[in-house]
């Protein structure tokens, strides 16, 4: 089991990357960062852009695996996303995991800024783009039309240090389907259950990530291991090994603390380093 830290891309600017770096230090394996544009439309928050602030945590660390959590490629121009992920592989030394999804809130972060929120379109996008980023990233010429990108006489270099590229990790909502089939063709997931009311995500216990796994397999055919992204409060030692019994290969534990004053206790959890 591999440990990591997933922090928001809001609040304060400095307190982010110290959190990085400290968490390079206490022999953390990953450090990941949320990707929104707002949070939310119901009141302001400072947000920052993942990729600069990325940028500046990789040449502050060593050797700590960093990406984002998740980064919704159906707001996102896939020509833009290939320039940006490559160029912080090279500033990691060949660092950096890719998470990708659909994007939420569906409103804040698509609707009010003129993108469009339906489910089908993002779907679309996201297969789109995945398969725009895939071909900028190997470097040779290619053409691309398809329902929502076009490109024409493409060719992009350097291509990452990574071979034979950067590692996506799909994200889905079980019991939703589609987004399982769609990870099953990359290396790696990171499932959550179903937003309920309140509009929380829910984790998933160790019973629905073993099924989420094994529906997985059944649709990856030989294409070889894949990671799997578990998490909840704290670093309860039963509840960690419940999920690697599953087959999770990542853990990554939460300070259990919502709203405004989270980085203090996020920092407390990073400063105790990971279970070993």
């Amino acid at each position: 089991m591999r440990y990591a830290i997933t922090v928001p891309n809001i609040g304060e600017l400095d307190p982010l990357v110290t959190m990085a770096v400290e968490a390079d230090a206490a022999g953390w394996d990953g450090f990941f960062l949320w990707d929104h544009m707002r949070f939310t439309k119901d009141f302001p928050v400072s947000v920052f852009d993942p990729w600069v602030t990325l940028g500046a945590i990789a040449v502050r660390t060593e050797r700590i695996r960093i990406g984002t959590m998740i980064t919704p490629i159906p707001r996102r121009r896939p020509w833009k996303l290939a320039r940006e992920t490559v160029t912080l592989d090279h500033l990691s030394g060949g660092r950096v995991i890719l998470g990708v999804g659909l994007g939420y809130p569906p409103d804040a972060d698509f609707e009010l800024l003129g993108e469009d929120p339906d489910e089908r379109v993002r779907a679309e996008k996201l297969d789109e783009g995945l398969e725009l980023l895939e071909r900028f990233w190997r470097g040779e010429p290619f053409d691309f039309d398809g329902r929502h990108f076009h490109v024409r006489e493409a060719q992009f270099l350097p291509t990452p240090v990574q071979v034979p590229r950067i590692p996506i990790w799909v994200a889905g909502m079980w019991p939703n389907r589609a987004p399982f089939r769609r990870a099953a063709r990359f290396d790696g997931v990171c499932p959550i259950g179903v937003v309920g009311d309140e509009g929380i995500p829910a984790d998933l216990g160790p019973e629905d990530l073993a099924a989420v796994i094994a529906y997985i397999r059944e649709h990856r055919g030989d294409r070889g291991s894949f990671d799997v992204a578990a998490g909840g409060v704290g670093l309860d030692a039963e509840r960690i090994a419940a999920y690697e019994e599953a087959g999770a290969t990542w853990y990554f534990p939460s300070a259990g603390v919502e709203g405004p004053d989270w980085a203090e206790p996020t920092l407390e959890l990073i400063r105790c380093g990971p279970p070993r």
